[in-house]
């Protein structure tokens, strides 16, 4: 997960998230064409596209993880990137794995916050537990409990955030999601499953392979 504004060229900074004529490469690869997109606060998008077209690629590059091509993105929001591996230790528990992340990314870390994040996607009753015993969908709402730290104008990068959660667990997200967007966050996620219907949200397809 990151939490850094993405500033590429020497476009001002949006007040939302501005993507303008992105090209990025993997290998030898154009995996993303000329991509243009504006998002303002309050917005959902979900991220559509068959496999090998280039979401998660899109993603991490927002997050400043992969490099651009060509373009621009600009964001004055903190970023907050939730990625398909949950990046967490196993040999410590999902409190210390919170309470960690939040530290180094200058997030609150007060023991009533990490409390009320860790109730917010109920896992409190196995959030002292070394991850490594965790089943993968216990880990996942771990990982996504990260996001109730996030500060409420963030960008909300979410790579197939419903893998490996039951219907209960879904409905949570939804509900942080529409929550956050209702805050004046934004929320960006390549998803295959439905997403946060109630928030009515907004679609980019991706075509798939790029030459």
């Amino acid at each position: 997960m990151n939490t850094q504004n993405t500033v590429t060229g020497e476009l001002p900074l949006a007040i939302g998230l501005q993507i303008t004529d992105l090209h990025v490469l993997r290998g030898m690869r154009l995996v993303i064409n000329g991509l243009s997109h504006q998002q303002q606060p309050g917005e959902i998008y979900c991220l559509t596209g068959p496999n090998g077209a280039g979401k998660s690629t899109l993603l991490r590059t927002i997050a400043n993880r992969l490099p651009v091509a060509n373009g621009y993105i600009s964001c004055a929001a903190p970023v907050v990137y939730v990625g398909h591996n949950d990046g967490l230790s196993g040999s410590i528990s999902g409190r210390e794995n919170l309470k960690g992340w939040a530290k180094i990314n200058g997030f609150s870390c007060l023991a009533a916050e990490i409390d009320k994040a860790l109730a917010s996607f109920a896992v409190t009753g196995f959030a002292d537990k070394a991850t490594h015993r965790l089943s993968r969908g216990q880990r996942r709402r771990l990982a996504l409990t990260r996001l109730c730290l996030a500060p409420a104008n963030s960008l909300w990068l979410l790579d197939e955030p419903n893998a490996s959660l039951d219907q209960a667990s879904n409905a949570i997200l939804d509900e942080a999601v529409i929550d956050h967007a209702d805050r004046g966050g934004m929320i960006l996620a390549a998803t295959h499953s439905d997403f946060a219907a109630a928030g009515s949200p907004q679609f980019i397809t991706l075509p798939g392979w790029c030459e």
